[in-house]
């Protein structure tokens, strides 16, 4: 540990929650947990071996990027696309052995050349836009057409919720079974369906046709409004005290002084800054907790550094440990916490932590 900074993952919290999952989910349905972002913040490759050692069929990602830092370290594991890679990038996908998400009649050509230039067939995932309208075709020729190619497998067919409200996404639902039957009218068969994610996992039960895609859930974050799951939040990010400062009322603190002490005030110095992928928009509303006081971020927040207010804080000292984000114990600020006072989600408050702070994981 090069850093005070430290993004801390409890590797047993996330075990839990693929046990959890996969529990609910049961056994006729495949688990394929969603690692992209370097895994939501956590650290995909080191959180792998957890995840396959609790009931994951495949790792999904979203670049083929994401997939090759995988791939380097498990070579045999499936591992599976969910975003767009851009045709003269899809030989790499022929050649490292992983299943893409394609859509176009173009891709499948020229997975299906790649293919029949190794000797060997490429696993293909076909999504259908079912009105999220981002990716995807719902052209049944076109679909069929895609299977059609040699040295294709298509082994699955996909959708993605927009999560409007339970009418809409029935239609969503409604109409990807629709385009299934048709398909299978015409002699196309699938292994793999699946349109549900973290959230339509837990709410909706009977869109889990048999994959699920659960991202969050894996990291103890809910986002699930009608069904419950009990899942562990397993990242805290924590630092350390670099400095103290003795500020007399008056005085300005930070860039343009934005912050002038209404008083004498103990103010304390944080080595971690939005280059660390903290949002600079807490300023005066965000905190970090130190011997379980919470401490107010005061004045801008830096690019690698911010300042604290420690008035509160009996006997601080240069090297206390200060929580950024915890799990709620010792009035440390959750993930949920600090979505709300960024004005985001849960999700982008763990992916924007960069790969700076280094990750500390225990069992």
């Amino acid at each position: 540990m090069l850093r005070d900074t430290v993004v801390q993952v409890d590797l047993q919290a996330i075990a839990y929650n693929m046990d959890k999952i996969c529990e609910m989910a049961g056994s006729e349905v495949a688990v394929m947990p969603v690692i992209k972002a370097n895994g939501y913040g956590h650290g995909a490759v080191a959180i792998a071996p957890t995840l396959m050692g609790h009931g994951a069929r495949y790792l999904a990602v979203a670049t083929l990027t994401e997939a090759l830092e995988l791939r380097k370290c498990y070579p045999e594991y499936p591992l599976f696309i969910l975003g767009h890679t851009p045709d003269r990038l899809l030989p790499f996908v022929a050649e490292h052995n992983i299943t893409q998400t394609i859509f176009s009649r173009k891709q499948a050509e020229i997975l299906s050349a790649e293919s029949m230039k190794a000797g060997r067939k490429t696993t293909v995932h076909l999504k259908v836009d079912t009105g999220f309208h981002r990716l995807g075709t719902d052209s049944l020729e076109e679909l069929e057409e895609i299977c059609s190619f040699p040295g294709i497998e298509a082994e699955g067919i996909f959708s993605h919720l927009a999560l409007v409200n339970d009418e809409e996404n029935r239609k969503q639902v409604d109409k990807f079974l629709a385009i299934i039957a048709e398909l299978e009218k015409r002699k196309i068969y699938f292994k793999y369906k699946h349109v549900a994610d973290s959230i339509s996992s837990v709410d909706y039960p009977e869109f889990r046709m048999n994959m699920i895609r659960p991202g969050a859930l894996v990291f103890g974050l809910k986002g699930c409004h009608k069904g419950s799951i009990d899942v562990k939040q397993a990242i805290s990010f924590v630092t350390k005290i670099s400095q103290l400062h003795w500020v007399s009322k008056g005085e300005g603190v930070g860039y343009d002084y934005l912050w002038k002490a209404p008083k004498d005030t103990v103010i304390g110095t944080l080595p971690f800054g939005y280059a660390d992928g903290y949002p600079r928009n807490m300023r005066e509303k965000g905190y970090v907790s130190i011997k379980g006081i919470k401490c107010p971020i005061i004045g801008v927040i830096c690019m690698d550094q911010c300042m604290v207010d420690l008035s509160e804080v009996r006997d601080v000292n240069e090297g206390d440990t200060a929580i950024i984000y915890g799990n709620g114990e010792d009035n440390s600020m959750t993930i949920e916490e600090a979505a709300k006072l960024a004005g985001t989600n849960k999700n982008e408050i763990v992916a924007r932590i960069t790969a700076r702070p280094p990750r500390k994981y225990s069992e």
